[in-house]
């Protein structure tokens, strides 16, 4: 869920960041979340490339 290619995630060192440090790091640049993030009861999935949506609309990437 996180921009590793987005500048501030190299300038603030979050390559080796345990998950504690990436969540607080989301959390107060919300720049660095990848989006969207799309949730159903079937599960989440990024919405990148958009196909990986259909997937939690039971369509299974078709």
């Amino acid at each position: 869920m996180v921009r590793r290619g987005e500048k501030l995630f190299r300038e603030l060192g979050l390559a080796d960041a345990d998950d504690a440090a990436l969540v607080e790091a989301m959390a107060s640049n919300p720049i660095l979340i990848e989006r969207p993030i799309a949730i159903s009861p079937a599960g989440a999935r990024i919405g990148r490339p958009p196909e990986e949506v259909l997937f939690l609309l039971g369509n299974g990437g078709q």
